[in-house]
């Protein structure tokens, strides 16, 4: 038979918090570990207690080198999101402009009395 599943709520009792916390750590460590071994995948775990303590994994030989790696992959997502939206309002901005812009034209030809067929009484005056 299986076990029965944890209500997720925080743990009143300090001392009973605390070791779920460190088998909970513990075995949170390992399934990092087992996930880089068996897959061969480059894999970071950062872990503060409610103390503060530090508690890291990284199956690579620097935490540094992987943390930049995490940066330049989740800020270059950010930029290219960002520039996209950029790009989207800029041509949005275009398109007024360039809707404006043939209006304008099509009022000076108007007043200089060319293409004036389309133009209905009331427009002419």
């Amino acid at each position: 038979m299986g076990r029965e599943r944890v209500e997720l709520k925080r743990i009143e009792n300090k001392i009973n918090r605390q070791v779920t916390f460190a088998k909970r750590r513990n075995e949170l460590l390992k399934k990092a570990y087992e996930l880089s071994v068996l897959c061969d995948a480059e894999v970071a775990l950062i872990i503060f207690s409610n103390r503060g303590k530090l508690y890291e994994f990284c199956s690579s030989p620097s935490m540094l080198k992987t943390l930049e790696r995490y940066q330049k992959c989740s800020y270059c997502a950010v930029e290219v999101t960002k520039s996209t939206k950029e790009l989207e309002s800029s041509y949005r901005e275009y398109m007024k402009l360039k809707a404006r812009c043939e209006g304008l034209q099509r009022t000076q030809r108007n007043l200089l009395g060319e293409e004036l067929r389309p133009l209905n009484s009331k427009e002419l005056e």
